[in-house]
C-alpha cells in the first residue's frame, strides 16, 4: 500500500475532494494500491472542510466519514504515515516551502482553482465543485490504473507529474 498526501493550503476543499475521492476509487479497484490523506499548510484555527465539499462528495455517493481539516504538520511528525507521494492541489501550497518528508516521497503539483473562491452564489459553487471532482476523478483514475512498473519509487514521481487530462 502507498500512502499519498494531498496538499492545499486551508484543507478544506481541494485537498479534502482529493482524498476522500481516490480513496473511494482505490476500494472499487481490483487491487488495492492507495491510501490518501490530506493537509493544509495554514488551515485557519477551527478550520472545517467546506460544507460545498462534503455535499458533492455525498451527492456521488463517497463516503465523507472521518474528513477534517489538518496541518501538513501532522504528517511531518514522528509516528506519522510513511508518504510516497505528495501532490499539491492549489498554486499556494505549491510554491510554499513544505516540510522535510521523511523518506523524500515523489512529489507532484496538480493545480485545481478554487471552487469556494469569491462571493458567487451558492448555486455556481456548487457547479464549481462538481467540475473540479470531475476533473480530479479523471487524474486519479489514471493513477488507481498504473501497472506496478510505474509504481516503483524510482519512477513514481515523473508518472504523477505525466498525468494529465484533457
Amino acid at each position: 500500500m502507498r500512502n499519498v498526501l494531498f496538499l492545499c493550503t486551508h484543507n478544506s476543499a481541494r485537498s479534502i475532494l482529493a482524498e476522500a475521492l481516490l480513496n473511494h476509487l482505490d476500494a472499487q479497484a481490483p487491487t488495492q494500491h492507495w491510501r490518501a490523506w490530506s493537509a493544509g499548510s495554514s488551515p485557519r484555527p477551527g478550520q472545517q472542510p467546506h460544507p460545498l465539499a462534503l455535499e458533492t462528495l455525498q451527492n456521488v455517493g463517497i463516503s465523507t466519514d472521518g474528513l477534517r481539516s489538518k496541518s501538513w504538520d501532522e504528517f511531518a511528525a514522528p509516528g506519522a504515515p510513511h508518504m510516497d507521494l505528495i501532490v499539491t492541489v492549489c498554486d499556494g501550497a505549491a510554491g510554499e516551502v513544505c516540510p522535510i518528508w521523511p523518506g523524500h516521497p515523489a512529489s507532484a503539483h496538480w493545480g485545481y482553482a478554487d471552487p469556494s473562491a469569491g462571493d458567487a452564489p451558492d448555486a455556481v459553487k456548487r457547479e464549481a465543485f462538481r467540475q473540479t471532482l470531475h476533473a480530479m476523478k479523471r487524474r486519479l483514475e489514471l493513477l488507481v490504473s498504473l501497472p506496478e512498473d510505474k509504481l516503483a519509487k524510482a519512477v513514481l514521481q515523473t508518472t504523477a507529474r505525466q498525468l494529465v487530462t484533457n
